[in-house]
């Protein structure tokens, strides 16, 4: 069954596939063609009117790359609405940083491959 995705979402995801932050090209660079673990990540990928950066299916969790927008108090409201949509489809976020992933990448990809690995894991990862 094809899952039906706004055409604006649709467009909105090709955009930022061509327009990843420094961070998201390192990551992507990392977790691709099955590289992190034999998990399989879709980039920017749609679930109802929100895109997430990164998705794994086998796994059933996003992973969330932060900026400083972020922070801001009107950003942090919309991704509380946005995280809560996103739970009732039963998926997990996981949040990394910018820096974190610049910063120290191999920590990052070291707790993320035991994120999927884990059954037990929580709703959301904090960074």
């Amino acid at each position: 069954m094809r899952r039906r995705i706004p055409k604006h979402v649709k467009q909105l995801a090709v955009e930022l596939r061509k327009n990843q932050t420094i961070a998201e090209q390192i990551i992507w660079s990392k977790i691709r063609n099955k590289k992190l673990g034999g998990f399989r990540f879709t980039r920017q990928y749609s679930i109802g009117r929100y895109i997430a950066d990164f998705y794994c299916s086998k796994a059933n969790k996003i992973v969330e790359i932060d900026g400083k927008v972020h922070e801001e108090r009107d950003r942090k409201e919309y991704d509380k609405i946005r995280e809560e949509v996103i739970k009732t489809h039963g998926i997990k976020i996981i949040r990394f940083t910018n820096d974190e992933i610049v910063s120290n990448l191999e920590e990052v990809l070291r707790r993320l491959l035991e994120i999927l690995n884990s059954s037990s894991q929580v709703h959301i990862e904090t960074k």
